[in-house]
């Protein structure tokens, strides 16, 4: 669906949405309704390039991506719950004074199938023990408060029912100092463009879906979901009434998305 509401440019939103966010080595990140592991693959990457990064600028220390490493020689690791993932305090060997703490990356969906599709992607990307996928809604997420250092959420917020608890559960399990990044489909500002992007939303878009999918009525919906969604600076302002600080939000290809942003202090 993304691809047809966006004629595929959500890669590059996401890219920029990764840019945005700018995780360090030792991050914890909760992305939610990320089934299809979209995100989580790209924090796993970035994480990793920055660690080549500090590896050059520091000979000799070590970073792991990976928790569930062991020197055992299990080819089968059992993933820990959630919460014991979140808690584990496994370091690298590098010194007393120099810890670098693993950074840990948990999807959470509500839909159990879209977090298959993550799964084999990241078999196939061979990243399966990079990722823990954990079924759980937005409005009540099985995670301890103050327990993720970023939390993400990428074109799903928008089909929570009630937008207000998912942002306040955001909030709980945040830590202090910890980022709530949202990319979602948004108001295009410019009329010219809007009188387009309208068109092709309304005529266009469910057309596709019922050639490609078979599905006038998703594709339907997605399009009146984005028109019912909040406006960038009325998101802006739940996400303040959430908690967060110093909100901002960045719009994409003149609004058609926008990635929003916020921090607990």
């Amino acid at each position: 669906m993304n691809d047809a509401m966006s004629l595929g440019v959500h890669r590059l939103w996401k890219d920029r949405f990764m840019q945005v966010l700018d995780p360090l080595p030792g991050t914890r990140l909760l992305d939610v309704a990320g089934g299809t592991g979209d995100i989580a693959f790209r924090f796993i990457n970035w994480v990793k390039e920055k660690e080549q990064q500090q590896r050059k600028a520091t000979p000799g220390a070590e970073f792991r991506l990976n928790p569930l490493e062991t020197d055992e020689q299990d080819s089968t690791p059992e993933f820990p719950s959630a919460e014991d993932y979140l808690n584990t305090e496994q370091r690298a060997d590098t010194s007393d004074t120099d810890e670098k703490k693993d950074s840990k990356v948990i999807v959470c969906d509500i839909n159990q199938s879209m977090l298959e599709v993550g799964k084999e992607r990241a078999k196939k990307l061979e990243l399966e023990d990079d990722v823990v996928w954990v079924t759980g809604n937005a409005e009540e997420l099985p995670f301890p408060d103050n327990s993720v250092d970023a939390y993400t959420i990428a074109f799903g917020i928008r089909n929570v029912t009630h937008i207000d608890k998912a942002l306040c559960e955001a909030y709980r399990v945040l830590t202090p100092g910890g980022r709530f990044l949202c990319l979602e489909f948004s108001q295009v500002s410019n009329p010219l463009i809007s009188s387009v992007y309208d068109l092709y939303s309304f005529q266009v878009i469910p057309v596709l879906g019922e050639l490609i999918a078979s599905d006038w009525k998703s594709y339907q919906y997605l399009v009146e979901s984005i028109r019912k969604f909040p406006n960038q600076e009325e998101f802006a302002e739940m996400i303040r009434e959430a908690g967060f600080r110093m909100v901002s939000y960045d719009n994409l290809t003149s609004g058609v998305a926008a990635i929003h942003s916020g921090f607990k202090i």
